[in-house]
């Protein structure tokens, strides 16, 4: 029988361990980690990390039932700003009724997922060339897509009936993916007060509408989360440790109020530790400053750097510029903007994460599978360029310039990189560098590549454009690297030019 702890409703919290180093540590230099930030600090990012690159998620949860702009409407379905014509609110009372007749956990039910198929999923993350892939595990809302001993608010005693995240490890590691899932429950603690006010006002007093019978508030409005939410709060990330021995854990904010600092450590200790047990090599990865640089790796939500990194570091982004979950009016982005996006990363030294949001009933949009789709197709291509690679000693050159940060996203719609605009990586003794563009012309002058530069190599053997057969023309001088294009395109979106040389870099 399940134990029943009082829950309140945790947001994300997802940690992207912050590699220091690219070696692993063999049997005989395992560390006992400690939960001290000197102890932790020992930690290295795993080489199957800087290899992947590219990973896939999904958003899915009951929250996906109204499917109404985001992933946020259990929260804001409580708030009536009387500013706003139309306001999930106001939504929600037209479409669902009062929120103290409906409230968010009469969606619960309705999150059926009937058709949903975790082989299918699989497959086709493992076609869009990823390399870890996986679900959500906790949203800000408190769901758990898990079978729980801690609660049954879970995907096993509620809703689908199903241990999503089981049948979602074993469907992603039979395809050679490492297994990804993210916590957003940090948040939890304080998601429904909007509710709490709400309570104030109407007489029908819609707290919850009935679900504190099923995870109760576990502080008073405004104060820091208590100690009871606390320990729920690790316990529920052991429990999945535990259960699926994870490869990769993703954090979202909030856990860097202070009261999580001891909780922290402890998590991240427990699972580095749980780790070496296994014989695996783990990731955890955090934002902004959740944790110290050094124990994990850094995460810029819906945003990047425009510098080259020392350090390994993550984006993770949605298809869809609106909304991370399902909605019905989606805004998707383009196969050439994400192929563009995601070069541009891996040349920083940075991976990509990308969301997907399927439907409640467990299907994925064709148009979601058609964006996963043609990434996939670019990589068959261009891959080589890609998985296994390592930054040059610069990232790239050309004229376009994104703005750089966490959520820095919406500044950089609408900008598009040119034929200009080329990024690097390296492999072995080649250099790649991928244009992100084709030139009208036809030719290609990579000007950092000039005879005389430092910044140049010497000797170059060859140079070759991937998923083209034979060597291309090519001349060297003052100005550049000119390199004349085939007459066919390989490929639909960027292009991979392979530079061989005969020596070392300089």
């Amino acid at each position: 029988m399940k134990k029943s702890f009082p829950l309140i409703l945790s947001f994300s919290l997802m940690v992207i361990l912050s590699c220091q180093q690219s070696g692993n540590k063999s049997n005989a230099e395992k560390i006992n980690y400690l939960p001290d930030w000197g102890s932790l600090s020992q930690y290295e990012c795993p080489e199957w990390f800087r290899d992947a690159k590219l990973g896939i998620y999904t958003h899915w949860g009951p929250y996906s039932v109204p499917s109404w702009e985001n992933e946020w409407y259990p929260r804001l379905m409580y708030i009536n700003e009387p500013t706003q014509k139309e306001n999930f609110y106001t939504h929600h009372k037209k479409t669902w009724g009062d929120v103290s007749e409906f409230g968010y956990k009469d969606f619960i039910p309705l999150f059926t997922a009937e058709k949903f198929n975790a082989d299918k999923w699989a497959d086709l993350f493992k076609k869009s060339g990823a390399k870890f892939a996986g679900p959500v595990a906790q949203h800000h809302d408190g769901f758990v897509m898990w079978n729980s001993n801690l609660t049954t608010l879970d995907a096993m005693d509620m809703g689908p009936h199903r241990d999503i995240l089981k049948e979602l490890s074993e469907a992603v590691r039979v395809r050679d993916m490492k297994f990804v899932t993210s916590f957003h429950h940090a948040y939890n603690w304080k998601y429904y007060e909007p509710s709490y006010e709400l309570e104030k006002t109407d007489t029908k007093d819609p707290l919850y509408t009935g679900v504190d019978k099923i995870y109760p508030p576990v502080h008073e409005p405004g104060e820091p989360a208590s100690k009871e939410f606390l320990e729920m709060w690790l316990a529920k990330t052991k429990e999945v440790i535990d259960k699926y021995q994870p490869d990769y854990l993703w954090f979202d904010f909030c856990w860097g109020e202070p009261e999580f600092e001891s909780y922290k450590k402890e998590f991240l200790a427990y699972y580095y530790n749980k780790a070496q047990e296994w014989g695996k090599d783990v990731v955890v990865t955090y934002k902004n400053n959740n944790l110290p640089p050094g124990v994990a790796i850094l995460d810029l939500e819906r945003g990047k750097l425009d510098t080259l990194s020392k350090e390994p570091w993550i984006t993770d982004t949605s298809v869809d510029l609106k909304s991370w979950c399902y909605i019905s009016d989606p805004e998707y982005k383009t196969v050439n903007s994400l192929i563009d996006d995601f070069i541009d990363i891996v040349s920083k030294n940075g991976n990509l994460l990308l969301n997907i949001g399927p439907r409640p009933d467990g299907t994925i949009p064709d148009e979601q599978a058609e964006l996963l789709l043609g990434i996939g197709e670019w990589l068959g291509v261009n891959g080589e360029a890609i998985y296994g690679t390592r930054p040059w000693k610069m990232y790239g050159e050309g004229p376009t310039k994104m703005v750089e940060g966490h959520m820095t996203e919406w500044e950089n719609k609408g900008k598009f990189f040119t034929a200009e605009d080329i990024r690097f990586t390296t492999a072995k003794n080649n250099l790649y560098a991928i244009c992100l563009n084709w030139p009208e012309d036809g030719h290609c002058l990579i000007k950092c590549l000039n005879d005389q530069e430092k910044i140049s190599v010497k000797g170059i053997k060859t140079v070759s454009m991937l998923g083209v057969e034979g060597n291309l023309e090519w001349e060297q001088d003052k100005d550049g690297l000119h390199v004349t294009f085939p007459k066919t395109k390989p490929c639909q979106h960027a292009y991979s030019l392979k530079i061989t040389l005969k020596g070392d870099w300089i």
